[in-house]
This record gives C-alpha cells, sequence and structure tokens, in this order.
C-alpha cells in the first residue's frame, strides 16, 4: 500500500475507528484481520459494506480500520460511519448520496447511566403497597 491516504475517524456509541482509505484492490482489513473474519455475521459485513455500495467503489479502495472500544456491533457501525467520512475526503462529490442514506451523521445514542436508588437506568425496583 502507498503512503497516500484519506482518514477519517467514525464513532458509535463507545467504539472508535480510525480508518484509512487507500487506492488498490478492495481489501478491508479490520484490526490487521479481513473484515469477514473480524465481523462474522453477515449483518455486520452488510453494515461495513454499505457506504461503498452506495457509492459503487466496492473493490476500488483498500482500506485499513482500526476498531477500538465497544461491542462487535457498534464497532461495524463505527467502521461504517468512518469509511463514509473517508470516501468523502476523497470526493466530495459522494456526499449527496451518503447524507441522503444517513451514514454520515453520528448516531448520538448511548448507553442510560444508572440511577441511585432504582437497580437499572429506568427500571425501579418492586413497590409494595401493602
Amino acid at each position: 500500500m502507498s503512503n497516500d491516504f484519506n482518514y477519517a475517524t467514525g464513532r458509535r456509541k463507545n467504539a472508535v475507528a480510525r480508518t484509512r482509505i487507500y487506492q488498490g484492490s478492495g481489501a478491508i482489513l479490520v484490526n490487521g484481520k479481513p473484515y469477514e473474519e473480524y465481523f462474522p455475521r453477515k449483518t455486520l459485513q452488510m453494515i461495513v459494506q454499505q457506504p461503498l455500495k452506495l457509492t459503487k467503489t466496492l473493490g476500488k479502495f483498500d482500506i485499513k480500520v482500526n476498531a477500538d472500544g465497544g461491542g462487535v456491533a457498534g464497532q461495524a457501525q463505527a467502521v461504517r460511519h468512518g469509511i463514509s467520512r473517508a470516501l468523502i475526503e476523497m470526493d466530495p462529490e459522494l456526499r449527496p448520496i451518503l447524507k441522503r442514506a444517513g451514514l454520515l451523521t453520528r448516531d448520538a445514542r448511548k448507553k442510560e447511566r444508572k440511577k441511585y436508588g432504582q437497580p437499572g437506568a429506568r427500571a425501579k425496583y418492586q413497590y409494595s403497597k401493602r
């Protein structure tokens, strides 16, 4: 791989994906492994491919991703966010396609914190009238 790349960061919940896009043959590496190996579930693989399929660039770029934090689903969505942002860095004309699909918006939903006097974020301890 050459040193000429575009960089972007994708985030979801507690997952962070630092993404580099190079001109190449379509290899996607996540933490040094092929993405099919890193994300064995087909749904997660589809999530990772989504920005490339939408922009018809599947197989044109080599992508290296460093994914960290969160779970596998959060990481897959962070990778998708990072790839989408890096594609725009490479070609700003792809922005309307990705924007319409909602792939550029950072999904801000996070786990709600547990409150004191309760067993969870919203659950309450059982209440007995009598």
